[in-house]
């Protein structure tokens, strides 16, 4: 996960790096920046016409160029990227959809559900024609979508009834705004009933309906009032301009971010003292302000912050965002960062979509369940102030320079998807180059497989988690027993019940202490030494060699070198100890559960059960071949603390029953330490 969260903040640097070379190429071969104000004296009639369209400002009674170029004066200042965004926007004809109502709950679902837009619904009423033709409607359309303006078609011969109860006896045209300045308030229906049905007079109809929602200032008296008082908005943007209503942009985000931002109008039209603009810091016209708890921020200054719907929406949504925006944001870089498996994994084709597709699961499941406790916490009334310190932080990261060309660059890519996709498409080969070539300097197998290798070490892997319920985790893929004996399968069939046994590995065999069965008795150590010189020299080379190849060796290795060094290990020795004659008998259960614990001496003849693991017990025979222990027998213990001899419970372990004869403990799970009973005073040696 980290590796993937690194390279997409590579790439995310990367990005940055290449729009500033953009940049500079667009700087040397046109010798202007995006940030440049453009003087639209320069411009003609057509540009400036295409620049008040973006903005939403009517300028059908304006035939000549010098009153539209005031216009767009009075509107804001004109900066290069503004003007090349909104060439190309007009130069796209990109056909808009419009949605076509089925019925009453329908249109109660999008339009009058909607708490945070603007609809524009051309009602049809029964067997009559449109209020607005198929043409002049097409362009309607273009012409609202531009600033966020949802349309539709409701035609009433799908139900007749609601029509007949709303009114709607003929056609016309609805407008659906937010009533109130609270989120998510009532919305009221507005009717056309304008005369004109031309695309310009029902433009400037909408336009006064979104209007009227803003708080209008015509005198400095209003002004000062409004800005030294104190109420919930805490982000409050001001539009000081000499124009008889704000922009049509400027009106849609009114509504569209009701309840998080209050919009502000302030008619300096017919303004004689404009001292106290002076006072808070206005000092021309037109002019955006932005106030916050921290300050005031003069919208416009910095890269990307043009005059239009898109970057103003950008700039006030990273100032004020939703819970709904932090989540849509975390979703896409989530999944940016998920989509790098395809490149960081090395190998067959479909092994790659097989865990990209893994990895968008996992990471799309956990995304959503961390989000479940943040919005359930954001709900508490207590966290209020953890809240407005989020946002304060937001506003203060967010009016930085900084953040302004992360905005830039935003905007630039989102405009063009393609660039977006091929650079991305460029990092992850390159990362793909790199990963590559790393995994063959250490010489990893993986990056030769091809599919149909991998698609069958897939699917033994498959069937062994399918057929064996596992024990413990297992390297993925490993080798299938069916590949050695293919009678396995049948035989699992005709046995329903063995496809319940659990696959264990016998790799946990090795880790079984072993030691040798020792006797202390009438010989000396040199004698004991001389007489069995030739059985433990052989018993020690053949141990280290079992040692030194256990770390080399496969499992199935392993359990050969078990059989082998069992097989030349003498069960006895030349010379038995005369106690585990004496204190062991063959009857197997009766006696077999009397030999743990306890034990009887003749004389000076007893086992050394110094040499004994601490958590064994203490014991002279074994349960398996039933036969006593000799002197330099190779003994092995379970973690139940039962002993026996080496190869026989080797032979035990390796046919499947992972258990211990005794007991029945699990071979492979720790138990708790066997502690030995201490001796009575009257058993205490005088």
């Amino acid at each position: 996960m980290w590796v993937k969260l690194c390279c997409l903040l590579l790439y995310f640097l990367a990005l940055f790096v290449l729009a500033r070379v953009f940049e500079a190429v667009a700087w040397y071969e046109s010798g202007f920046l995006a940030t440049q104000l453009v003087d639209p004296v320069a411009l003609s009639f057509r540009k400036l016409r295409t620049i008040l369209e973006c903005r939403g400002l009517g300028h059908s009674g304006l035939p000549e160029k010098k009153d539209v170029r005031e216009l767009v004066e009075k509107s804001g200042d004109l900066m290069e990227g503004e003007l090349y965004s909104a060439l190309k926007e007009e130069e796209a004809s990109e056909s808009v959809s419009s949605t076509n109502f089925s019925g009453e709950m329908h249109f109660y679902e999008l339009v009058e559900d909607t708490k945070d837009g603007i609809w524009l619904v051309q009602v049809i009423a029964n067997d009559r024609s449109p209020l607005v033709g198929k043409v002049h409607w097409e362009k309607m359309v273009k012409k609202v979508s531009r600033f966020g303006i949802r349309t539709g078609t409701f035609n009433c011969s799908s139900d007749p009834r609601y029509c007949r109860r709303r009114g709607w006896l003929k056609s016309t045209l609805i407008m659906s705004v937010p009533q109130t300045s609270t989120s998510k308030g009532k919305v009221m229906l507005k009717e056309y009933s304008g005369r004109k049905i031309e695309v310009e007079h029902i433009f400037k109809w909408i336009t006064a309906h979104a209007a009227s929602r803003i708080k209008t200032i015509y005198n400095s008296e209003h002004l000062k009032e409004e800005w030294n008082k104190s109420d919930q908005y805490r982000v409050k943007i001001y539009l000081f301009a000499n124009l008889d209503q704000p922009p049509a942009f400027f009106s849609a985000l009114s509504v569209k971010f009701t309840g998080r931002v209050e919009f502000i109008f302030v008619n300096v039209e017919n303004w004689d003292n404009k001292s106290y603009m002076a006072e808070i810091g206005v000092y021309k016209t037109p002019s955006y302000i932005l106030r916050t708890p921290e300050g005031i921020y003069r919208y416009g200054n910095n890269t990307g912050e043009f005059i239009s719907l898109r970057a103003m929406d950008s700039f006030l949504r990273s100032l004020q965002p939703e819970v709904n925006d932090l989540f849509v944001l975390s979703l896409v870089l989530v999944n940016l960062m998920a989509w790098m498996d395809l490149f960081i994994t090395q190998g067959a084709t479909i092994k790659r979509f097989v865990v990209l597709i893994s990895t968008l699961g996992t990471y799309n499941s956990l995304l959503i369940i961390s989000w479940l406790p943040v919005l359930g916490f954001l709900q508490l009334p207590y966290l209020d102030s953890f809240y407005e310190y989020s946002l304060k932080l937001f506003r203060y990261s967010n009016t930085t320079t900084l953040a302004s060309w992360v905005r830039a660059d935003w905007m630039f890519y989102s405009s063009h998807p393609a660039l977006f996709l091929s650079t991305y498409l460029g990092h992850g080969l390159l990362i793909d180059y790199f990963e590559k070539k790393r995994r063959r300097n250490n010489n990893t197998d993986e990056v030769n497989a091809n599919n149909l290798e991998w698609l069958s070490s897939l699917w033994d892997w498959y069937t062994s988690y399918l057929f064996h319920p596992i024990a413990s985790f297992q390297h993925f893929p490993f080798d299938s027993d069916w590949d050695e004996d293919p009678d396995l399968f049948l035989e699992r069939l005709a046995f329903p019940d063995l496809w319940l046994h659990p696959l264990i590995p016998t790799d946990y065999i090795k880790n079984l202490p072993m030691w040798r069965f020792k006797c202390r008795g009438v010989h000396s150590d040199e004698e004991m030494l001389e007489t069995f010189q030739d059985s433990e020299s052989d018993s020690d080379s053949e141990n280290k060699e079992v040692f030194s190849s256990e770390k080399e060796v496969s499992e199935d290795e392993d359990l050969n070198t078990f059989h082998s060094r069992s097989e030349g290990e003498p069960r006895c020795g030349a010379e038995t100890c005369s106690c585990a004659n004496k204190s062991c008998h063959h009857e197997p259960y009766e006696r077999k559960a009397r030999s743990y614990g306890s034990y009887s001496t003749t004389g000076d003849m007893e086992p050394d059960w110094s040499a004994w693991p601490s958590e064994m017990l203490h014991c002279t025979e074994c349960v398996v071949c039933l036969e006593n222990f000799a002197n330099g027998c190779l003994l092995m213990g379970l973690p139940c603390g039962h002993v026996f001899h080496q190869n026989c419970i080797v032979m035990w372990l390796a046919g499947g029953r992972h258990c211990c004869p005794v007991c029945r403990w699990a071979s492979y799970k720790k138990k708790q330490p066997y502690t030995h009973p201490q001796p009575l005073s009257s058993d205490a040696p005088s």
